[in-house]
């Protein structure tokens, strides 16, 4: 008796995206011309609330942008390149202690 192969659930995703990755799919479905200050990007993409870890823990763009030295980003890329470190402290911020910190090292 042999068992069934696992079946292949095309509705759930391999991967979870957060961060500058789940900035990167609102940007490109929007129609966005640089130079663009932050009230121009929060407005064309409506204030989403941008997923900043792989727990689901989301900040609004608006409050995101609001943490920035700069307003006006000449590229999606100057825009991207600015924002990772903003990202990457609310990542870090949220993975207090031990535990967290080897949650965000491994891969489950």
């Amino acid at each position: 008796m042999a068992a069934r192969p696992p079946q292949q659930n095309s509705s759930s995703p391999d991967s979870v995206e957060f961060g500058i990755a789940a900035l990167v799919g609102h940007l490109d479905r929007a129609d966005i011309e640089y130079p663009a200050t932050s009230d121009e990007i929060v407005r064309e993409l409506g204030d989403p609330a941008i997923p900043y870890n792989g727990a689901g823990n989301t900040v609004a763009l608006s409050e995101a942008l609001e943490q920035l030295p700069k307003r006006t980003f000449d590229s999606k890329s100057d825009l991207l390149d600015t924002l990772h470190p903003v990202f990457e402290e609310y990542r870090a911020s949220a993975s207090g202690g031990i535990l967290g910190r080897l949650r965000g090292i491994l891969p489950f």
